[in-house]
């Protein structure tokens, strides 16, 4: 049986499509024995989170057994949300987040999209995380990075010198730590 990756795409005009190229080359990085699921997210304006967390948590239901998660930008953040706020009945075999941006400051906009204060204590134990963020990254600054890393002491992190916010499109580093576990 083939191992369920479920990535959760960025936000946007054309976040979907941009990393549906993203979702190719982790598919061909990986090879045989993974099998990628790639929903389209939803834009709720009513939900405070614009309603990615319930679709998250929907989309790992539907998961007949284990499954990886794997998210770039918005995607990743929200996956860390839907994980340290609400209870999961799956078997999480590791957590692979791209360019995740920790949303800070006061805008009203962003009130649903902060994480609690103890949200890495709410995270699932014993779940391998891995964050990858380019140094380059214009659309959210390394310094999103350097804080998950002071909150997520245990996680694995990847900085990786270039390759923008989509990471040159290349998912093979993912897909090499994917298989270690």
């Amino acid at each position: 049986m083939s191992m369920q990756i479920l990535f959760i795409h960025g936000a946007g005009d054309g976040g979907y499509e941009a990393d549906e190229v993203l979702v190719a080359s982790l598919r061909a990085a990986l090879g045989k024995g993974y099998m990628i699921g790639n929903p389209e997210m939803q834009w709720d304006e009513s939900a405070l989170d614009f309603g990615w967390t319930k679709q998250i948590g929907e989309e790992i239901a539907k998961v007949d057994n284990e499954l990886i998660l794997a998210g770039h930008s918005f995607g990743a953040s929200m996956i860390l949300k839907c994980l340290s706020e609400t209870t999961i009945n799956k078997k999480i075999k590791g957590v692979f987040l791209l360019a995740a941006p920790f949303w800070s400051g006061n805008e009203e906009w962003k009130a649903g999209l902060k994480l609690k204060t103890d949200f890495a204590g709410n995270l699932p134990a014993d779940v391998p995380f891995f964050l990858y963020h380019c140094k380059d990254d214009e659309e959210v600054p390394v310094s999103h990075f350097e804080q998950y890393r002071q909150k997520l002491t245990w996680a694995n992190f990847r900085e990786i010198k270039s390759g923008g916010h989509q990471l040159n499109n290349d998912l093979t580093l993912v897909a090499k730590d994917i298989k270690t576990l």
